[in-house]
């Protein structure tokens, strides 16, 4: 039998949620939302604070904000580090227990950033300390989005899939959207000066009530049952001298797919949610609380439409929904910058909220669509390396070109023609991806094995 008759969507599964998944989905979206916090609290104190107080007063604007998002893109390097180390572990022991020691990390690492001493105190011992804090950050965020996706797709009904997967995806806009109202509160109640010199601080201390609350919900889930017997009927042998790049050596295929689809929305979405950030306020001049309240209602509309889309991927399939994104995506530069040009807030607003429209219609399907390409004994492995790996030269290096292009051709038409190319990539991805909406799980295990007794006869 071959993986394409193996691997066939399923007609006869009810559409309704199984006991229990929907405190999966809770648990899942717990940790994304904290550690998203986090990371967004980084992204826009990058722009805000860091530049400010973790590095020279010598330097200009520009190359001070160009040195915080060095550090920040230490954080995507260590990523991919995170994915293959947790991914490994995670397909040996457990989604859920390594879930629960990626929230600790990331806590852990995010508060002591809050504790950091500034340049003018110990000099570059300060931006040094940020990124060793940074990498571990990282380092768990790699580990996380795997094993919290998996969570839910593991358990959700194959019909419903890309709905039920969806919602770990709209925790990161709800992650960004609370890290918002914290600094939008501070910023408002406080003078520039008390907020560069400690109310930034609050923010980043608050991680540790969040990770509590995550941590505590996430102890009341267990691993899916389609897992549990992989993990089960998993021969030992192979178990031991299982490597975490044995999914790049049978599944390549999927893997270059996983990346390619992963291109062009990790560049977009950083455009539009950190690089805005800092053309609104060096390009178009506008005041911290006013992007601020934009970027408020902007990740309010991002995670509503992240389920529908999620669900769009159910009834129309993954890629008609993708493509729709990523199309749209090739466009946004053209004509969101000159709308941010106009310093009307009506119409800023309108160009970031299109934007995370447009990346919606692809995030939205990720889980679902890379979960589906690999099976269970390494899938945490497979969508870790496809989803983290792609970060090292999308995600991270994305505001540092933007910010690079723009100081050099002090115009947005060449970051517009970036991500036009971005998004090209993932559409070329897209084609050449294959159709699993409403693929049984167990019939993509049962294809693996069918191929790997092939292999060993």
């Amino acid at each position: 039998m071959s993986v394409r008759n193996a691997i066939r969507p399923t007609g006869d599964e009810p559409d309704e949620a199984p006991t229990g998944l929907r405190r999966v989905v809770a648990a899942s979206m717990a940790g994304t939302v904290v550690e998203w916090y986090e990371f967004f609290l980084y992204g826009t104190a990058a722009t805000l604070v860091f530049s400010k107080v973790f590095f020279s007063k010598e330097t200009s604007d520009l190359d001070a904000i160009l040195a915080a998002f060095v550090t920040y893109a230490v954080g995507f390097a260590a990523r991919p580090l995170g994915g293959i180390v947790f991914g490994y572990f995670g397909d040996r022991y457990g989604r859920k227990q390594l879930l629960q020691v990626s929230l600790v990390l990331v806590g852990a690492a995010t508060f002591l950033m809050g504790c950091l001493p500034t340049f003018a105190q110990i000099g570059y011992w300060a931006p040094a300390m940020l990124v060793i804090l940074r990498f571990v950050q990282g380092f768990a965020i790699g580990g996380e989005w795997g094993g919290a996706v998996l969570l839910v797709a593991e358990h959700s009904p194959s019909r419903s899939r890309g709905f039920w997967s969806s919602w770990p995806q709209a925790g990161v806009p709800a992650g960004n959207l609370l890290a918002t109202i914290v600094l939008l509160v501070l910023t408002s109640t406080l003078s520039d000066a008390a907020f560069l010199s400690w109310g930034w601080r609050v923010a980043f201390w608050l991680s540790a009530v969040v990770v509590l609350v995550g941590y505590y919900v996430r102890t009341k889930v267990t691993d899916a049952p389609i897992f549990v017997a992989a993990q089960q009927s998993m021969d030992q042998a192979k178990a031991a001298a299982f490597s975490p790049f044995e999914v790049l050596r049978t599944y390549p295929r999927g893997v270059f797919t996983a990346m390619g689809l992963r291109f062009g929305e990790n560049i977009m979405y950083y455009l539009v949610v950190t690089f805005s950030i800092t053309y609104l306020k060096v390009h178009v001049h506008a005041d911290t609380t006013t992007i601020l309240w934009w970027l408020l209602i902007a990740h309010a509309v991002h995670m509503a439409v992240i389920p529908v889309a999620g669900r769009l991927g159910d009834r129309l399939g993954r890629r008609p929904v993708y493509l729709a994104g990523a199309v749209a995506a090739a466009t946004w530069g053209f004509f969101a910058f000159p709308m941010m040009d106009s310093g009307n807030s009506v119409i800023i607003l309108s160009a970031i909220i299109i934007g995370l429209v447009f990346h919606g219609f692809m995030y939205a399907g990720q889980p679902a669509i890379m979960a589906e390409m690999f099976p269970t004994r390494m899938r945490y492995s497979g969508v870790s390396l496809g989803y983290q790996v792609t970060s090292i030269v999308a995600g991270s290096l994305a505001p540092i070109i933007a910010v690079k292009l723009l100081d050099e051709f002090g115009s947005s038409v060449p970051i517009a023609w970036y991500l036009a190319f971005a998004a090209a990539v993932t559409v070329i991805a897209v084609v050449c991806a294959k159709e699993t909406r409403g693929i049984d799980l167990e019939s993509v295990d049962l294809a693996d094995a069918s191929a790997t007794k092939g292999i060993a006869a």
